[in-house]
Order: structure tokens, then sequence, then C-alpha cells
């Protein structure tokens, strides 16, 4: 992986953070409106560690695809990048 792997682990371990609690707060039957507003919160912040993966993605592996892989590595990372894209787009 080409994302820095410190930032990812920790950004990854407060989202973890962040579902033990809304975990707790359902168990402890907490007004709907505060636990989606943490739902959102824990969104915003994987959507943000995954752009952060993709950019590295396409600054790494694709980029070196584009300037030193075959015509079939740089089709096969095109379309790695149309697929999450399209994915992201659902």
């Amino acid at each position: 992986m080409m994302a820095d792997h410190d930032k990812t682990l920790r950004l990854l371990k407060t989202a973890r953070g962040q579902i033990d609690g809304i975990m707790r707060m359902v168990e402890d039957d907490r007004y709907c409106i505060d636990i989606s507003t943490q739902l959102m919160a824990t969104e915003s912040m994987l959507a943000r560690i995954n752009a952060d993966v993709l950019k590295a993605h396409i600054e790494g592996c694709v980029r070196q695809a584009a300037e030193m892989g075959s015509e079939d590595e740089k089709a096969e990372k095109l379309a790695e990048i149309e697929r999450v894209i399209d994915k992201l787009a659902r």
C-alpha cells in the first residue's frame, strides 16, 4: 500500500473507536438523532481515509504503470480506477 501506513492505521483505529461508541449508544437506547450524527461522522471519516488510499494508489501504482508498465498493465490500472469510481458513484 502506498498510503501513509501510520496515518491510515491511526485514522482507522479512530473510526473503530467511533463505531464502538455508537454501539454503546445503541445499547444505552440513546436518542436516534445523536446516533445518526455519530454514524455520519464515522462515514465521513471512512470516506476521507478511502480518498487518501485511492490518491496514494493513483500517485504510486497507477503512475508507475503509466510510466513504465506494459500496455496491458496500463489498461488494467485504468480499469481498476474506473471500477472504483463506479462503486463510489452508487
